[in-house]
């Protein structure tokens, strides 16, 4: 698990259309982002930036990617503590603010996850497999704006 990990995405922009870039409003910015044996994800600018509001966005990818390595560490910390989840939820969010120059930056990232477990779990239990996991994600501990874990209250169902 140690060491060094590469990474290989394949972005292939789409929107070119028969004029390209003669002006800001005349290309598409439609693109694909591709990694070898997964299905390919239809990319675009957020609508703000002239994007196509059905496809993914750069920063609608860059929260989940924070929702996902929280979560997967999540799931570790709590088998790792006995703690039987059966299910996970997150409603994430992120703030990105853009200065007048076009120039931005995300400011903060909050996470909203909701653990259901099996059987008994303590809600100083459920803290801390959230603060581990916050101090173990990859992608949180790689940005340099604050990512907030605010948990929902955990639903805990009756052991099987």
């Amino acid at each position: 698990m140690g060491g060094l990990h590469d990474y290989t995405v394949n972005v292939i922009w789409t929107g070119a259309g028969s004029e390209g870039t003669t002006s800001y409003t005349s290309y598409s910015r439609d693109h694909e982002v591709a990694i070898e044996g997964k299905p390919v994800l239809l990319g675009s600018a957020d609508p703000s930036f002239r994007g196509d509001a059905s496809r993914y966005n750069p920063e609608e990818l860059f929260v989940a990617a924070l929702s996902q390595c929280h979560m997967l560490w999540a799931l570790h910390m709590a088998a790792r503590a006995g703690v039987v989840v059966v299910g996970y939820t997150d409603r994430a969010t992120g703030t990105m603010r853009v200065e007048s120059a076009g120039a931005g930056q995300f400011i903060e990232v909050t996470l909203h996850p909701r653990l259901t477990v099996q059987g008994e779990a303590d809600e100083d239990t459920i803290a801390q497999i959230h603060a581990d996991a916050h101090a173990h994600c990859f992608i949180a501990r790689s940005v340099n704006f604050p990512v907030r874990t605010a948990p929902l209250a955990t639903e805990v169902l009756a052991p099987r």
